[in-house]
């Protein structure tokens, strides 16, 4: 789908895979800001983000790694500059189910016109807390999977029938599961961030998946995030991941740090125990 010179467009904080697998296709990067708090972006500088030179973007909702979910509105700001521009939207949905939003999540494919210009990622690992399997799957129109399907036969063969079969099998089932796994990471959500706030940290709420970025910038450290992170590994027995680690522009995630709250309850309250003496 993208040729070296093309422009694939990402949000930040973005997922660190995409911008390697974005550059082994020789694609240029264009980069469009959350802007913290909340996590939103400018329709202003997403439109200005667009060009003749745009093949394709990656949208990932829920977020990793600030948990931001986009109601129907951004998508549709998106969907309606792909359709203007003829760009291809590839999107990364593994935490659908994850969510803490009433308004849910809405896939980008099923917007009007975005069908055939939309490719779907997605997968079992995070839903189904198997992500040893390394379980994923997209969907896309015939007219785009064609090439994929090709792509993915000599990458993988395919995934081991046994976990398909296991994957199947949840899969049919979900629709009683997936309530009691929002209810079980909302629960955990709420008690790291908390920790968190005790402890001086500024945070703000995922709306889905399970993570929180955090802002230890009032705590007084001398340093930067990675300098941050070893501090905490070291002396905290807390490991967290440095903010820049998610943005093209290591300021920009200098004061950020990202924690998950997928671990046993008894996990979570021995680092909020330790991050309590921050």
């Amino acid at each position: 789908f993208v040729e070296p010179g093309d422009e694939v467009i990402v949000f930040e904080p973005f997922y660190e895979n995409y911008v390697p697998d974005a550059a082994m296709s020789g694609a240029q990067l264009v980069f469009v800001t959350l802007q913290a708090p909340d996590f939103r972006f400018s329709a202003d500088q997403l439109r200005a983000a667009f060009s003749s030179k745009t093949k394709a973007i990656i949208v990932n909702t829920p977020n990793n790694p600030c948990g931001r979910v986009f109601d129907r509105e951004e998508l549709q700001v998106i969907a309606d500059l792909c359709q203007e521009f003829d760009v291809l939207c590839i999107t990364d949905e593994i935490y659908e189910h994850i969510l803490y939003v009433d308004r849910g999540h809405v896939p980008m494919a099923t917007l009007p016109g975005m069908y055939d210009r939309t490719v779907t990622i997605s997968g079992l690992s995070k839903t189904f807390s198997v992500t040893g399997w390394r379980l994923g799957y997209l969907t896309a129109a015939p007219v785009l999977s064609e090439s994929l399907r090709k792509v993915h036969d000599f990458l993988t063969v395919g995934a081991p029938a046994p976990l398909q079969e296991a994957g199947a099998v949840a899969i049919e089932q979900g629709e009683s599961y997936y309530p009691e796994l929002r209810a079980l990471y909302e629960r955990k959500c709420d008690f790291l961030l908390t920790a968190l706030l005790e402890a001086g940290f500024k945070a703000h709420r995922p709306e889905g998946a399970y993570y929180i970025m955090a802002d230890f910038s009032d705590l007084g450290f001398d340093g930067s995030d990675r300098d941050f992170a070893r501090h905490m590994i070291e002396q905290i027995g807390v490991a967290p991941v440095p903010g820049s680690s998610f943005y093209h522009d290591d300021r920009a995630g200098s004061h950020l740090v990202r924690l998950t709250f997928s671990k046993s309850d008894e996990t979570l309250a021995e680092a909020a125990r330790r991050i309590s003496r921050l």
